[in-house]
């Protein structure tokens, strides 16, 4: 039997520097050196040295783009597994800090592809409460119903190794939402459907008035009492 080499992975994750950088790329998108340094608060030298080693340990990759070198995570099972880490990681200090940076970051943001935050978990929970989702052995599985073409979901007509939806416990609210190729057409339908808008904080969303309107009609989220939260 093969032991997993968690020590490598622990290594990688032990310096808040890193952690920060991480924390940077769960949004989704590249960045460079300069900007990871800029977000972690060291020199571009030693992000350098923290980038090195995050990509030995296969969290982070990097791309060449004319002259600039770009990173990112190493693909939405890293993202899963670093949201699934938060979750247990000691949380109110972190929680606190979180929102004194980001000025409300944790009531919606972005999940690497998926919608997280109180609003994630409320859409999450109006989905099993209507039957859309049917909760088993600690998976999801989509139904029929017609309000998921109203949230920009096509479900597949055919099953394939990769589950089509899958829960994703959030690190704020400590309940589940939803997250895969789910959770990916949802964020893009409501980013293009303007029903939310990239905050000034990165990771951070803005739920608009049309989409508090949509998603009190799809699904009867009042979204007014989150926003208050």
């Amino acid at each position: 039997m093969i032991t997993p080499r968690f020590d490598i992975l622990g290594q990688a994750i032990s310096d808040a520097s890193r952690t920060q950088m991480l924390c940077e790329l769960m949004e989704g998108r590249a960045y460079t050196n300069k900007e990871l340094a800029a977000a972690a608060g060291v020199t571009p030298q030693t992000a350098s040295a923290h980038l090195r080693l995050l990509q030995d340990a296969g969290l982070v990759v990097a791309e060449k783009r004319g002259r600039c070198v770009y990173h990112r995570l190493a693909g939405a099972e890293v993202a899963h597994a670093l949201e699934q880490l938060a979750a247990i990681a000691p949380a109110d200090s972190l929680h606190r800090a979180q929102q004194r940076k980001a000025g409300g970051l944790a009531q919606l943001r972005s999940c690497y592809d998926h919608l997280a935050g109180p609003l994630a978990v409320a859409m999450t929970r109006a989905f099993l409460d209507r039957g859309m989702l049917v909760e088993e052995q600690g998976a999801f599985r989509a139904e029929p119903a017609g309000e998921w073409l109203k949230l920009g979901v096509v479900l597949p007509e055919k099953t394939s190794r990769q589950p089509f939806v899958r829960p994703c416990l959030d690190w704020t609210e400590r309940k589940l939402h939803v997250a895969g190729p789910m959770g990916r057409q949802i964020l893009e339908h409501a980013l293009d459907s303007g029903w939310v808008k990239r905050h000034r904080h990165k990771r951070g969303l803005m739920l608009t008035a049309p989409g508090r309107v949509a998603l009190e009609q799809i699904l009867g989220v009042q979204c007014g009492a989150l926003a208050a939260a």
